[in-house]
C-alpha cells in the first residue's frame, strides 16, 4: 500500500497546526478581552467554514489563489510558482477550514482565564508579554490542547478544500482523503478500507486524548 498520502496529510496536519496556533493565538486573545463593535462580525468570520461546505470555500480560494485571482497572480509574479495544485496551497486552504477548530476553544480558555492573573503578574513588574506568556499562556493549557488536537486531526480528514485547491497530485497534494475516494473510484475497496480504518482509529484516539488530557489537568488552574 502506497504510503506516501499518509505522510503528506501528517506533514500537511503538522503544518497547518502550527500555522493556526501563532496566527489563533493572538485572535483567541482579542476576541476574549475586546469590546469592539467588529467582535461579532469577526467571530462570524472564523466561525464560517464550520456551516459553509467545502466545496464553496475551496471554489472561492481556487479563485483567490489562482494564477488570474489578485493573490495567486502576485504570487507568481514573486515565485514564478502558482499556489493552486501546491503543497503551500494547501496549508493556506488548510489553515482557512480549520480555523474556528482552533480559534474557539483558545476563545474560551482565555476568558476562563479572566484578566485578574494578568493584573497581578503586572503588580509583579511583569510585562504584557511576559505576563502572557509565564501566566496567561499555562492557565489556558486546556484550550490548547483541544486547538492543537482538533486542528490537526480536523485538517487530516479534509476532502472538499483539498479536492478543489490541490487537485489529485501524487507525491505533492495527494492526502489520505483523496487517496481513499480514488481508491472507492477504481473499485479497489480493500485498500480504501485500510485507509479509512486508519483514518476512523486515528479519529476516535485523538477525542480521546482530547477528553482523557483535559479531564487531568486540575480546573482550578484555570480559574486561579
Amino acid at each position: 500500500m502506497d504510503l506516501g498520502p499518509v505522510w503528506i496529510s501528517l506533514k500537511l496536519a503538522s503544518v497547518t497546526v502550527v500555522v493556526l496556533i501563532l496566527i489563533g493565538t493572538p485572535l483567541a486573545w482579542w476576541l476574549a478581552f475586546t469590546r469592539s463593535r467588529w467582535r461579532a462580525i469577526v467571530e462570524a468570520l472564523v466561525a464560517l467554514p464550520l456551516v459553509l461546505p467545502p466545496t464553496v470555500l475551496g471554489f472561492y480560494l481556487l479563485i483567490l489563489l489562482g494564477p488570474a485571482g489578485p493573490v495567486g497572480r502576485f504570487w507568481v509574479q514573486l515565485t514564478g510558482d502558482t499556489l493552486t495544485f501546491s503543497f503551500l496551497g494547501l496549508v493556506i486552504a488548510s489553515v482557512l477550514y480549520s480555523f474556528p477548530f482552533a480559534v474557539q476553544p483558545l476563545q474560551s480558555a482565555f476568558e476562563s482565564v479572566g484578566r485578574a492573573p494578568l493584573e497581578a503578574a503586572a503588580t509583579l513588574g511583569a510585562s504584557p508579554i511576559d505576563a502572557f506568556v509565564r501566566v496567561a499562556s499555562p492557565l489556558a493549557l486546556r484550550g490548547y490542547v483541544t486547538a492543537i488536537v482538533l486542528g490537526f486531526a480536523h485538517t487530516l480528514g479534509e476532502f472538499g478544500v483539498v479536492l478543489m485547491v490541490g487537485g489529485n497530485i501524487p507525491g505533492v497534494t495527494k492526502v489520505v482523503s483523496i487517496a481513499i475516494y480514488e481508491q472507492v473510484e477504481t473499485l479497489t475497496y480493500s485498500q480504501a478500507h485500510y485507509l479509512s480504518a486508519g483514518l476512523l482509529a486515528f479519529s476516535f484516539v485523538v477525542l480521546l486524548l482530547v477528553y482523557v488530557i483535559n479531564r487531568r489537568i486540575p480546573i482550578n488552574r484555570i480559574q486561579a
